[in-house]
C-alpha cells in the first residue's frame, strides 16, 4: 500500500469572533482526501483554558475532525504557544493523537522533523523562561483547577502582555535562530524542518555539512489558508497559501 499523502497546518488561531477563519478551517478539512494524514503544529485555537469549556466552536471543531476518522485520516498535534493546555479529553473527542513537542517522520536516507518553532527562538531568552514556567506540570494542574472565569481572566491578561511585548520586540527577535535550527537538524538527522509560530511562511534553502537542506515555515491563517503537502511516495514537500483577501 502507497504511504499516504501528508499535510501539515498551523496558526489557525481559532477564536469565536472570527468566523470566517473557522469556515475556512472547515472547508480545508472537507477537501481533505480519504486515507490522509493531517498534522496540525500548535495554535489550532488562539487561546485554550482547559478541555471543560464546551463551547460550540470546540463541539464543532472536535465533531469535524472527529469525523474524519470516517475517511481514515490520521489526525496529529503538537502544541502551539496558544494552545498548549489542550488535553488528553478534548484529543480523544477529535480522535486525535497528541504528539511531543519535536517530531520526526523518516524519508530515505534523512528525516523530517517538525515542531511548532517558539522553541527555535532562542534570541528571545525572556519568552522560553516565560514558556518552560507555563510548563510546569504542577502549575498547568493548579490553574486547571481554578474556576473557570478566572482562568479567563489570566488568560485574556497573558495575550494582553503578551500583544504589548511583542509591540516593542524586533522582528528579528521574534524570528528564530539559524543556529538552533541547524543543530536542532543535525541532532535528528534531518533534511527537512517544518514549522509554524513566526506567521513568516517562506521556504529556506541552506547548507548544512555541504549537504542541501530545508525550512519550511507555515503561514497563520488571518489572510487565508496555509498548508504543507508532502506527496505519498515522494520526497517532495511543498509550501500552499491560498489568499482569501
Amino acid at each position: 500500500m502507497n504511504n499516504p499523502n501528508r499535510y501539515f497546518i498551523a496558526d489557525i488561531h481559532l477564536t469565536d469572533n472570527q468566523p470566517d477563519i473557522t469556515a475556512g478551517f472547515l472547508s480545508f478539512l472537507d477537501t481533505l482526501p480519504d486515507h490522509c494524514e493531517l498534522y496540525i503544529l500548535g495554535d489550532l485555537f488562539d487561546y485554550w483554558v482547559g478541555d471543560d469549556v464546551n463551547s460550540t466552536l470546540h463541539q464543532q471543531v472536535a465533531g469535524a475532525l472527529h469525523s474524519l476518522t470516517n475517511r481514515h485520516i490520521k489526525k496529529y498535534f503538537v502544541h502551539g504557544n496558544r494552545d498548549f493546555l489542550l488535553g488528553k479529553q478534548f484529543a480523544k473527542s477529535c480522535d486525535m493523537t497528541l504528539l511531543t513537542d519535536i517530531n520526526c517522520l523518516t524519508k530515505p536516507n534523512k528525516n523530517i522533523v517538525f515542531l511548532h518553532g517558539d522553541l527555535l527562538c532562542s534570541d528571545d531568552p525572556q519568552y522560553l523562561k516565560f514558556r518552560k514556567i507555563m510548563h510546569c506540570k504542577w502549575l498547568q494542574k493548579l490553574f486547571l483547577c481554578l474556576p473557570l472565569f478566572i482562568r479567563l481572566k489570566i488568560a485574556a491578561k497573558l495575550r494582553q502582555k503578551s500583544s504589548q511585548h511583542n509591540q516593542i520586540k524586533s522582528e528579528a527577535i521574534m524570528d528564530v535562530n539559524q543556529q538552533s535550527v541547524i543543530n536542532m537538524m543535525v541532532k535528528y538527522n534531518a533534511d527537512t524542518m517544518i514549522h509554524g509560530h513566526t506567521h513568516k511562511p517562506a521556504t529556506h534553502t541552506f547548507l548544512i555539512n555541504d549537504e542541501p537542506v530545508s525550512r519550511i515555515v507555515l503561514s497563520a491563517w488571518h489572510d487565508g489558508i496555509s498548508y504543507i503537502k508532502q506527496e505519498c511516495n515522494s520526497s517532495d514537500i511543498i509550501l500552499y497559501n491560498h489568499c482569501c483577501k
